[in-house]
């Protein structure tokens, strides 16, 4: 893969950091440095050229700041779906912010982008090391979230009377899309006010992040859910389970399961079209694995399929709704197996609810606390219009506009979907 084309990703500054860190244990970042990271084809989809190397900014503290920490004031926020580790997250920042910057006041803006506006009445949350000392313990957020457009104008507005120098925004796409308009507004008001976005999603399909927080909790769950649905399927004569997992638009959780428990069968993604019926079709190919083994296991991404539904038009996050594609799948396999006289067992599991409310893993927490801390010395330097990514296990700065320019979706031609239909057997198409 050449790595010719490049793209400069090097993200804004507020103004000239001339502050002294009070960090006295910690190795500084050299602002004049940058990275040249390879991109893999797996962080890109089938048919994106490229860019095929990177090059930004490390993440860590810099020797010197732009805002004054005793005299600075920073507000976070969580926006969109749950996802395991937010207050993971909110606590890393916090922990951060006064351990380590001693910064003046942090507070909690409650439900989203809802509680900068007036009219919704929601109080803010001051937090300190004593208020969120215990909340990784607890899945979801302890500020509450909310979706949907607001006013970046009322925003700003409520952002200029709180005195906030720093907001951290934590979010997926949508979220991501919102800070930028954010921060065209401060720009435009010329304010010195920093917009820094950590990535949350569970769906892991955020682009250029190569793994969002909570998705490995989310697999450890998913895994779970397909064991049970084994040992239904197995339970019974030609026994059907059937999990429906997490995945819009990118189907990382259904395919990093399936790698995790071998006993998936066949597992269906957004990515890749399929047909059900006819000789190819996948109820051609249950009707074989049920005859032949006497059991199947089908995980499907929520997204998969959609092809087969009518437009059904956007939800409050402008996100397109879904049709159910396991509805649609479970009366299919119904007709065809009654039609064909095969006796059957289907039993079907849904954990999604279950599986972006519960508390983040070991890894997940380690990986919320880095988002955390190099959020806040992203903001204490005066970046701003950023985000914290991870990408070749280091730890970069992004700017907002290059990672919603598009969605991060899972490649069909890489060796990862490839090792996917090898674990579970199933054809490399089915139209």
């Amino acid at each position: 893969m050449s790595l010719k084309k490049k793209l400069n990703t090097l993200v804004e500054i507020l103004g000239q950091a001339k502050i002294h860190s009070p960090l006295k244990t910690c190795r500084f970042i050299n602002e004049k440095n940058t990275l040249t990271l390879p991109i893999p084809k797996e962080l890109l989809d089938e048919n994106d050229q490229g860019p095929y190397s990177i090059v930004c900014e490390e993440a860590g503290p810099r020797q010197l700041l732009y805002f004054d920490p005793p005299k600075t004031k920073c507000a976070i926020m969580t926006c969109g779906g749950l996802c395991p580790g937010i207050n993971d997250v909110i606590r890393s920042i916090v922990m951060t912010c006064y351990h380590n910057y001693n910064v003046a006041s942090v507070v909690g803006i409650r439900y989203g982008l809802q509680g900068l506006i007036p009219k919704y009445g929601h109080p803010l949350v001051e937090l300190d090391p004593s208020t969120v000392s215990n909340i990784h313990e607890f899945g979801g957020t302890i500020l509450g979230s909310s979706r949907g457009h607001q006013s970046p104008e009322e925003i700003v507005d409520s952002l200029e009377r709180l005195n906030i120098n720093i907001l951290f925004m934590i979010g997926g796409d949508g979220t991501m899309k919102a800070a930028g308009a954010i921060y065209k507004e401060i720009k435009k008001r010329k304010l010195k006010l920093s917009v820094i976005g950590i990535p949350k999603t569970i769906d892991n399909d955020i682009y250029l992040v190569s793994q969002t927080f909570g998705f490995d909790t989310a697999v450890e769950k998913a895994t779970e859910a397909i064991r049970c649905a084994h040992t239904e399927a197995i339970g019974a004569p030609n026994g059907i389970g059937m999990v429906k997992l997490m995945g819009r638009e990118s189907g990382f959780i259904a395919a990093q399961a399936t790698l995790a428990l071998k006993e998936v069968n066949f597992v269906l993604i957004p990515e890749v079209p399929f047909n059900i019926h006819g000789e190819n079709g996948f109820l051609s190919h249950l009707e074989k694995r049920i005859l032949s083994r006497g059991h199947a296991v089908v995980v499907v991404a929520e997204g998969a399929g959609q092809d087969l539904f009518d437009n059904l038009g956007t939800d409050a996050s402008g996100n397109k709704k879904l049709g159910d594609i396991c509805a649609v799948l479970r009366e299919e396999i119904k007709k065809y197996f009654t039609s064909k006289n095969v006796p059957y067992t289907l039993k079907f599991i849904d954990p999604s609810y279950i599986i972006r409310s519960i508390p983040a893993n070991a890894n997940d927490r380690v990986y919320c606390g880095f988002l955390g801390q190099h959020a806040v010395h992203a903001g204490m330097s005066g970046k701003t219009n950023m985000l914290v990514s991870k990408l070749q296990d280091r730890y970069i700065y992004l700017p907002i506009s290059i990672v919603t320019q598009k969605r991060r979706k899972l490649n069909p031609n890489s060796n990862y979907w490839s090792a996917v239909l090898s674990s579970t057997g199933q054809p490399l198409n089915m139209e």
